[in-house]
């Protein structure tokens, strides 16, 4: 049996993979093997393209929501930004706005009105992002919502820009945790399926706050 069903331009999240942003199904496919049968979904990003997902393994959450637009929550990518450029005063604000965009940190993660633990987890997932070589593509993709990052930036600048975003999440993860200080053991469950990373971050953003 199918437990979940969708249909053309549903718009869904990943729960996984939040920093993708909210989607749109584009094309489902019902597939068969044995007697199971599942869906296969294609679901366009505005992060990072179309997906390919197994509907069982994705666990995709609909959103209903009725005043989403089919951006990020209108999270602009850094082809706009490329896009708007021009020379003089005009260009600089683009590049510094592009700039900031790679800078930035996933809505779920930051909004105050969010539950905090549910923002715990998405801060926490984003410390896959080791600054491994393969890591670090991935990240730029993500943020910046080009497929090749590498035609926009090269791998210094990149490098760069993921150690401030780095700093970014560091902070984040610092003020998050003060707000959770007295829910330490909420805090000891989400760690529980948290990356390494973000077991060493979390661990040493505790030591600060002693």
């Amino acid at each position: 049996m199918i437990e979940a069903t969708y249909k053309k331009g549903d718009r869904v999240r990943h729960p996984s993979r939040p920093e993708w942003g909210i989607g749109v199904v584009s094309k489902i496919e019902v597939v068969t093997r044995g007697e199971s049968t599942d869906l296969r979904v294609w679901v366009r990003f505005p992060s990072i393209g179309e997906k390919t997902l197994l509907a069982s393994a994705a666990g995709l959450e609909i959103i209903d929501e009725p005043n989403f637009s089919s951006g990020v929550h209108s999270r602009p990518s850094v082809t706009d930004f490329d896009v708007a450029k021009g020379g003089g005063w005009l260009g600089a604000i683009s590049k510094q706005s592009a700039d900031d965009l790679m800078m930035a940190l996933p809505g779920e993660a930051t909004d105050p009105f969010a539950n905090p633990r549910r923002r715990l987890e998405v801060t926490l997932k984003l410390y896959r992002f080791d600054g491994t070589p393969a890591r670090l593509v991935e990240w730029s993709i993500a943020q910046s919502g080009l497929d090749d990052p590498m035609s926009r930036f090269n791998r210094q600048e990149l490098e760069q820009l993921y150690k401030r975003w780095m700093f970014n999440l560091d902070a984040h993860l610092l003020k998050l945790l003060a707000e959770l200080r007295r829910e330490r053991i909420v805090v000891d469950q989400v760690l529980l399926t948290a990356p390494p990373l973000a077991v060493k971050a979390v661990r040493r953003q505790q030591g600060l706050l002693k």
